[in-house]
């Protein structure tokens, strides 16, 4: 028996990219000195690549997506590092090499493949970031999913403020 594969590809042009892939961030990369009189901020993310399942050597794995909000409408966030960890604590991945910014009221995100196990069933992120002082707290939050079949799972987590 022989089979043929058909392929069509579209000529438009393809708007997402990895979130791993550097050329992403290299767009909002901040070209300029950032001002001393910014606010320092750090925020700790929990992140679930996998969760247990059945018990503690079954494991499920899952998409993650790491949304990072600037909440201020008036005020540019500046996202200074966002860092990946595993469950033992060792460094995945950093995002980024130098600054980031949103714009008011803007969201990126980064996405973790259902597949990619590497961060466990305890990873999690650091961001260091600067705001203007009178600007609200930006805000990172994981949304976590999986489906087989026609179940479904889904869950989220919030960052908190650490020193």
């Amino acid at each position: 028996m022989l089979f043929f594969g058909v392929t069509f590809v579209s000529c438009d042009e393809v708007k997402e990219v990895s979130s791993i892939n550097p050329i992403n961030w290299n767009k909002r990369t901040v070209s300029y000195s950032l001002n001393d009189s910014l606010e320092v901020g750090k925020t700790y993310l929990s992140v679930y690549s996998q969760i247990y399942s059945q018990s503690e050597h079954i494991t499920h794995d899952l998409t993650a997506t790491v949304s990072m909000r600037n909440t201020s409408s008036r005020d540019t966030l500046y996202i200074l590092n966002a860092e990946y960890f595993d469950t033992k604590g060792s460094p995945v991945r950093r995002y980024f090499n130098k600054p980031i910014y949103l714009v008011p009221m803007e969201t990126a995100a980064i996405v973790i493949d259902e597949h990619n196990s590497e961060g466990g069933t305890g990873g999690n992120f650091i961001f260091d970031w600067k705001i203007n002082k009178k600007a609200s707290t930006p805000l990172f939050e994981g949304v976590f999913i999986s489906t087989k079949g026609q179940q479904g799972l889904s869950f989220t987590t919030q960052g908190k403020a650490i020193k």
